[in-house]
C-alpha cells in the first residue's frame, strides 16, 4: 500500500488587525518589532517577535502560520470524523458517513492493531518470498499496482501534453526510499544513508529476520535503490515538460523494456493504452529493465519486501509505528515526538476519503457568500493581471496575443467541486484499520485508472476542500482555491481591503502567475505543451528569471550551514508567482481603492497593511534537518525568504515603508528582477 503522508500545506494562522469602526479586531500591530527596520528585514520586522515567542512544538518539524491554520482545520475535521463514529453503525447504509465514521474507528482502536501485529501484510511477504525469476518479479509488480500498491515505479493518468482534451497513461522515475537521488551519491547525505540502511534493517527484525541477515538485506535494499538513483533525474530536471513527456505505443515502450512488457502489463489493470502512453523518463525505465535481468532474484524480494513493509508500517502495531516515526519523522526531519494518534488516523482518513471528508465539511464550514465574494476578488486580480500583459513593455504583440489568449481561458475554482464523487463499490468494515485502507487505496486507483482513456475533466479537484492550499493546473488551466484557505487572515468575507489582497489576494495572483512561469509559459490556454512565444521574447524572459535564480541561489536559511544555499532553479515556479501574483494583488488593491479614503489603521497606510498580510502568511520556524529535506526537494523558497523576495523587487514597497536606495529591501538597477 502506498505510504499514506500528510500533503505539504501552504496556509497561515489567524492574527489580529485593529478595530476599524468597532469591527472585530484581525491584525495585532504589538506584534511588529520597532527595533527592527522594515528596510532592513521586512520579515523580522513583522514576524520575529511572532517567531521567538511561538517555539516549534515538539511534535511538529516547523511551526507557524502554515501550521497553525492547519490545525484548525484538522480540529474542524476531528469533530466531523468523531460525529461520523458515533453515529456510524446507525448510518445509512454504504453512506459516506458511516465509511468514514469505520475507518476512523478502526484506526483508533489500538488494541485490534496491536494484536492484529503485522498480520496484515504476511500474505503480501509471503508472496514476495516465492519469486523465483525477473518474470514472476514483472507479474507480482502488476498484480501491486492493480491493487493499488505499486512499487518502483509511478504509474497514472495524466493530460496528454498534445492532446489535454484526453487522457492517457503515465509512467515515470520512483522507487526510492530516500528523498532524491542525491541522497544515494552525495558526501552530505551518508549519515542520512546509514540511518536509512538502520531503519530498513529494523524493518525486517520486526518481520522475523535476525539482526545480521536484515543488515545485510538492508545493504542490498540500499545498493538496489541507488542503481535506480543514478539513473533518475534531478527535481531540477523534472521541472522541464520535455523531461515529463515522452509518448510511445506498446511496441516501442517493449523495446525500452524487454524484461517488463507493457501490454501485458495494461492487461492486468484492465486498461487499454490506444495508441500508446508516455514512458516519460526512458533512461530510468532502461535501468529498471537491466535490472530485472541482472540483479539476483533474492536482492528484488528484499527491495520488494521492504517497501511493502514500509509502506504498511505507520498503520500496523506500535514498534512498526515506532519504527516509521523513528526514521522519516525524527532522522530525516528531527521531529522530536510523535503526532497524536487522532491526527495521524485523520491523515489516513483524508487520504482514503478526503474529497467524502470534504462534503461534510464544506456543509458545515463554508457559507456560499465566501464562495462569491472570493470570486469576485478572483476576478479583480486575474483583471490586473491582464492589464499588466497588455502594457508589457518586452513582450512583442505576437507573443502577446497568445498570452491574452491563455489568460481568457483561465477557469477559476472556488472552495469544493460542483459535483461530488461516489463511493460505491468502496468496502468499509467496522474493525479493521488496515483492510480500511487497503481497499481505499485500491478503490482510489482504480477511479484514477479508469481516467485513461476518457476526455480531460476540467472541473475535477485535485485537492480536496478541506485543504490549506491552492493550486494552478497547466493539464486544465484552472486556478483552484479550496474552502479551507479562503478564512481570516488569508480573506474576509466583509473585511479590509488590503488585508484581502495581501492575503487571498497574493494567493490567486500566485497561482494564475503560475500559468506563465518557466514551466507554465511552455503550456498554452488549452492545456497542450506547445511553443507560443517568439524566440526573441522567450530569450527576453529567461533573461528575468535568471535574475530571479540568481536572487534566491544567494539565500543561506540556516547559520550553521552556510554551504547550503536555496536552489533557484528549482523553486523558480513559485517565485515567479510569488513576484507576479504580489504585483498583480498590489494593483488589484490600487484599483478597488480609487478615490476611496486612506485612514491609517493603528498607524497603518492601506499599503503598509498589504505587504504586512504578505509577511505574515510566511511568518514561522523549522528545525534545521526538515530545512535541508526542503532544500533538497520542496519547489518553494524558504518561508522566511519568501516573506522578503517578491517585496524587495518592488518599488511600491520601498515607497510605502519609506526605503531607500542602499537598504536590503531595496533591490536596485541589475539586481531588481521585474517579470510582469
Amino acid at each position: 500500500m502506498r505510504k499514506l503522508t500528510p500533503r505539504l500545506l501552504a496556509a497561515l494562522v489567524p492574527f489580529a488587525l485593529a478595530s476599524q469602526a468597532g469591527a472585530a479586531p484581525v491584525f495585532d500591530v504589538t506584534e511588529l518589532d520597532p527595533g527592527v527596520a522594515a528596510c532592513s528585514d521586512f520579515n523580522a520586522y513583522a514576524n520575529g517577535k511572532w517567531i521567538a515567542a511561538n517555539p516549534i512544538p515538539s511534535d511538529k518539524t516547523r511551526w507557524g502560520a502554515f501550521d497553525a491554520l492547519r490545525e484548525q482545520s484538522l480540529a474542524a475535521q476531528h469533530k466531523l470524523v468523531e460525529a461520523a463514529e458515533q453515529k456510524a453503525d446507525e448510518a445509512k447504509a454504504g453512506s459516506i458517513e458511516q465509511k468514514i465514521g469505520w475507518i476512523y474507528r478502526s484506526g483508533m482502536d489500538d488494541a485490534a492493531i496491536e494484536k492484529a501485529g503485522y498480520a496484515p501484510i504476511k500474505p503480501d511477504l509471503a508472496a514476495i518470498a516465492k519469486l523465483r525469476s525477473s518474470a514472476d518479479v514483472v507479474t507480482w509488480l502488476g498484480n501491486a499496482f492493480a491493487e493499488g500498491n505499486g512499487v518502483g515505479f509511478r504509474f497514472g493518468p495524466g493530460a496528454d501534453y498534445k492532446n489535454a482534451s484526453r487522457q492517457i497513461a503515465f509512467a515515470g522515475q520512483g522507487g526510492l526510499g530516500l528523498p532524491t537521488p542525491d541522497y544515494y551519491t552525495k558526501d552530505e547525505h551518508k549519515a542520512v544513508r546509514d540511518a536509512y540502511v538502520a531503519h530498513v534493517a529494523k524493518l525486517f527484525e520486526l518481520t522475523g529476520t535476525k539482526p545480521a541477515e536484515a543488515k545485510k538485506k538492508a545493504d542490498g535494499v540500499l545498493a538496489f535503490e541507488t542503481r535506480l538513483a543514478k539513473a533518475s533525474l534531478s527535481r531540477v530536471e523534472l521541472r522541464d515538460p520535455k523531461n515529463q513527456f515522452h509518448f510511445v505505443d506498446l511496441a516501442e515502450a517493449n523495446k525500452t523494456t524487454p524484461h517488463f512488457d507493457w501490454g501485458a502489463f495494461f492487461k492486468r489493470l484492465g486498461i487499454a493504452p490506444d495508441d500508446g502512453f508516455s514512458l516519460s523518463q526512458p533512461r530510468f525505465f532502461g535501468e529498471f529493465d537491466r535490472m530485472l535481468a541482472d540483479v539476483p532474484v533474492a536482492q528484488w524480494r528484499d527491495y520488494l519486501a521492504a517497501h511493502t513493509i514500509d509502506d504498511a508500517a505507520p498503520y500496523l502495531s506500535k514498534p512498526f509505528q515506532e519504527a516509521s516515526f523513528e526514521f522519516h519523522d525524527k532522522a530525516l526531519n528531527g521531529q522530536p515526538e510523535q503526532r497524536a494518534r487522532w491526527k495521524r488516523v485523520l491523515d489516513a482518513v483524508n487520504d482514503g476519503m478526503g474529497m467524502a471528508l470534504g462534503e461534510l465539511y464544506v456543509k458545515e464550514y463554508f457559507p456560499p457568500a465566501a464562495k462569491a465574494r472570493a470570486l469576485d476578488l478572483v476576478n479583480n486580480v486575474n483583471g490586473a493581471m491582464k492589464a499588466r500583459l497588455e502594457k508589457l513593455d518586452w513582450m512583442s504583440d505576437a507573443t502577446r496575443k497568445k498570452a491574452l489568449e491563455k489568460w481568457s481561458t483561465f477557469l477559476p475554482k472556488i472552495g469544493y467541486p460542483d459535483k461530488w464523487r461516489e463511493w460505491d463499490g468502496l468496502k468499509i468494515v467496522p474493525g479493521d484499520y488496515y483492510a480500511n485502507l487497503r481497499a481505499a487505496s485500491a478503490f482510489n486507483y482504480r477511479y484514477q485508472l479508469d481516467k485513461i482513456g476518457k476526455p480531460t475533466d476540467r472541473y475535477e479537484w485535485g485537492m480536496t476542500p478541506q485543504t490549506v492550499n491552492a493550486y494552478y493546473s497547466a493539464a486544465t488551466n484552472t486556478i483552484n482555491f479550496p474552502a479551507a484557505i479562503l478564512q481570516p487572515p488569508f480573506f474576509y468575507a466583509d473585511g479590509d481591503d488590503a488585508i484581502n489582497y495581501g492575503g487571498i489576494g497574493a494567493v490567486i495572483g500566485h497561482e494564475s502567475g503560475h500559468g506563465f512561469d518557466d514551466k507554465g509559459s511552455q503550456f498554452d490556454g488549452a492545456g497542450n505543451n506547445e511553443n507560443w512565444w517568439t524566440k526573441e521574447d522567450r530569450d527576453r524572459f529567461d533573461e528575468r528569471t535568471a535574475r530571479l535564480v540568481a536572487q534566491f541561489d544567494a539565500y543561506v536559511p540556516l547559520a550553521d550551514h552556510p554551504d547550503q544555499h536555496v536552489n533557484g532553479k528549482l523553486t523558480l515556479g513559485e517565485n515567479i508567482g510569488d513576484l507576479g501574483g504580489l504585483a498583480f494583488a498590489y494593483d488589484a488593491l490600487q484599483k478597488a481603492s480609487a478615490g476611496k479614503p486612506d485612514p491609517k489603521i493603528d498607524g497603518l497606510t492601506r499599503e503598509q497593511r498589504f505587504f504586512l498580510n504578505w509577511a505574515r502568511v510566511w511568518r514561522g520556524n523549522i528545525r534545521d534537518k526538515a530545512q535541508l529535506v526542503l532544500l533538497n526537494t520542496d519547489p518553494h523558497a524558504p518561508a522566511k525568504f519568501r516573506a522578503i523576495g517578491a517585496p524587495s523587487n518592488m518599488p511600491a514597497f520601498a515607497e510605502a515603508f519609506g526605503c531607500k536606495a542602499g537598504d536590503a529591501m531595496v533591490r536596485g538597477g541589475d539586481r531588481q528582477v521585474k517579470i510582469w
